[in-house]
């Protein structure tokens, strides 16, 4: 029994294909609680410690992804971890921030961005079931808006003046809308798959 597991788990972790891109996307999952600990920490640079570990988290996104086609080390377990980890990242410092500012021009636009989230991943996990999944791929303008939103996501952890604050709220305006014109993209770039797959069901 046991070693037919083992056999089965080297099986797996094989077919995952584990090497240093990979091992940056983890790690990358690895520091998000830190982050939000360390955001509730008493102390004066608490804040300032939470927006640099999330910085770096923010790093090995971009990093991950670049070693990985240098390397020419893609695969399929990465392409699937790396979007998963920046979600979780995004999400647990959006509710850290919604938390902190607890007023509603901060917690629209994370509404917003949360449900956009979902929508997307979504439509992406149904066009792979229909074997449309290419035609969802990630856009120019959600590249964008995902550097706008973790460069806004650094400046509100960090908050260490009125002035920075604003900032880094009129940067996550800027990405909200980019967010929401990035969905609308998406659902261009789809719309005559889902158009000819309405009508094939009608018939």
């Amino acid at each position: 029994m046991f070693c037919f597991l083992s056999l089965y788990l080297d099986k797996v972790l094989w077919h995952m294909q584990f090497n240093i891109p990979i091992y940056l996307t983890l790690f990358r999952i690895f520091l998000i609680p830190f982050f939000v600990f360390t955001f509730y920490l008493p102390f004066y640079w608490s804040s300032f410690l939470t927006a640099l570990i999330f910085m770096l988290a923010a790093i090995t996104d971009w990093l991950d992804g670049f070693l990985a086609r240098r390397w020419k080390q893609t695969s399929r377990f990465g392409a699937f971890l790396d979007p998963v980890a920046d979600k979780i990242m995004v999400s647990a410092a959006l509710v850290v921030i919604v938390e902190y500012f607890h007023i509603w021009w901060i917690t629209l636009p994370t509404a917003i961005i949360i449900t956009r989230e979902i929508i997307i991943s979504a439509l992406r996990q149904w066009m792979a079931v229909i074997g449309y999944r290419n035609n969802v791929a990630v856009l120019w303008i959600a590249k964008v808006k995902t550097i706008l939103q973790m460069l806004s996501l650094f400046v509100l952890l960090w908050h260490p003046t009125t002035i920075f604050i604003v900032i880094g709220v009129i940067i996550f305006y800027v990405a909200t809308t980019l967010t929401f014109l990035s969905m609308f993209r998406y659902f261009r770039a789809v719309c005559n798959d889902l158009l000819t797959i309405l009508f094939r069901n009608i018939r």
